[in-house]
């Protein structure tokens, strides 16, 4: 249950409970794929089908975008549009040109798409409606983005802008590495990226290396700045914080699996969920007080 990657975003404005959501979501649900739909998106339970499309423990809630994709390579395309191409060869004596190749992939991939195969994914987010919190478990910005997408489409009175600090994590992990001295409550591992300013920038990585103090200053002094940083926070989790705010990587660590697995005699995706958005919730607000505090137009904003 725990998200891997978060993309971190403010709530501004939410006019909605549960319920409001609940309608919502359910007009903009999620359909399989028609026999002309190369993809679709909607709304999906996030505990599993038959439950409801906002799953809510206390002040956290829990939503799915769901995706459904068809399969169809570009590899088959070509090979039936080949096909039909040689066809009109031999039919009427010449060989399509380009514009004409255009036109029967298109009229080739019309015919395959009712016959291909399709593929689920989804998109998870938590809302914390009490820190005023949306977090998008993904790997990209992309992906971050057409779940905020969908999500301003299907509510109205809902506003958020991204996570940003006062200090900007670029300065400040480069601070803890050239003055080897780890903020309150955080602990810096093993791994690190340096990269220099400019079109052509270079780029140092160290993965599972000790991060010397002097051979990171050597690093700073030629003008490279830390894009990221694999850090633990109390103990209890470990993360990489990038410079766009992104934390990557999220893993929970023993204590918590301890924990987790004390309070496990009820519903386990509960247990795990309350545990998850506790734990991240905390880790956040220390993160934005390690970095100084919410830059001032979100404060103004909120």
């Amino acid at each position: 249950m725990w998200f891997k990657n978060l993309f971190i975003f403010r709530i501004t404005k939410w006019e909605h409970t549960p319920e409001s959501m609940e309608e919502g979501f359910a007009q903009q649900a999620l359909q399989p794929c028609g026999g002309a739909d190369m993809q679709t998106r909607g709304w999906v339970p996030p505990k599993g089908d038959g439950e409801p499309l906002v799953h809510k423990a206390g002040d956290q809630l829990l939503i799915s975008l769901g995706l459904e994709k068809k399969l169809l390579p570009s590899s088959v395309i070509n090979q039936f549009a080949k096909a039909r191409a040689a066809e009109i060869e031999e039919r009427d004596g010449y060989k399509p040109g380009r514009k004409q190749m255009k036109e029967i992939k298109e009229i080739v991939t019309d015919e395959l798409l009712p016959r291909a195969f399709s593929i689920r994914s989804r998109i998870n987010a938590w809302i914390d409606t009490k820190g005023m919190w949306l977090v998008v478990d993904a790997s990209s910005s992309s992906k971050a983005d057409e779940l905020i997408t969908m999500l301003m489409k299907t509510l109205t009175g809902v506003a958020m802008v991204p996570l940003r600090t006062r200090i900007s994590p670029v300065v400040a992990m480069t601070s803890w590495l050239t003055e080897n001295e780890s903020p309150p409550h955080f602990s810096v591992d093993q791994d690190c990226e340096l990269k220099s300013r400019g079109e052509h920038a270079a780029t140092v990585r160290y993965v599972r290396h000790s991060l010397e103090t002097e051979e990171i200053a050597k690093h700073t002094k030629a003008g490279k700045d830390v894009t990221r940083l694999a850090m633990t926070w109390t103990d209890k989790v470990s993360f990489v914080l990038y410079e766009n705010m992104q934390l990557k990587g999220i893993a929970p660590l023993d204590i918590l699996k301890e924990q987790a697995a004390m309070d496990a005699d009820g519903d386990a995706f509960d247990t795990d969920f309350v545990l998850m958005a506790g734990e991240l919730s905390k880790l956040i607000d220390a993160m934005i007080e390690t970095l100084g505090g919410l830059f001032e137009h979100e404060k103004l904003a909120a």
